[in-house]
């Protein structure tokens, strides 16, 4: 049986329609059990194997904030494993903004956990 997804407050008239492979960004909030179950290092290791940049880290009232870089179709399947999360964490909401790229995306991309 494949794990539950959180919800997504995604906002339709936000989200973009781009091709797979154009340049993408979004910023997510992580809400439920999310801190000290390794779900930054999660978030990391799946943006490293897809190739995407940006950074993950914790916020005061126990969510974890992931801002995200990369190709439109990879940030798609980022998103699909932050709503899993990982085994020991219960993600229980995933608020998700998209927004432009900025043209400084190019190279090497890096994801870091604070």
């Amino acid at each position: 049986m494949p794990p539950l997804m959180a919800p997504s407050t995604e906002k339709p008239t936000q989200t973009p329609t781009p091709a797979q492979a154009d340049p993408s960004r979004f910023t997510a909030i992580v809400s439920g059990d999310v801190q000290g179950v390794g779900y930054r290092a999660f978030a990391r290791r799946y943006a490293t194997e897809l190739g995407i940049g940006g950074h993950a880290e914790n916020l005061a009232d126990g969510r974890v904030e992931v801002v995200a870089e990369g190709r439109y179709g990879d940030l798609v399947v980022l998103l699909k494993h932050l709503r899993v999360g990982p085994a020991h964490a219960a993600v229980k909401r995933v608020d998700v903004e998209w927004s432009a790229t900025p043209p400084s995306l190019s190279g090497a991309p890096e994801f870091r956990t604070y």
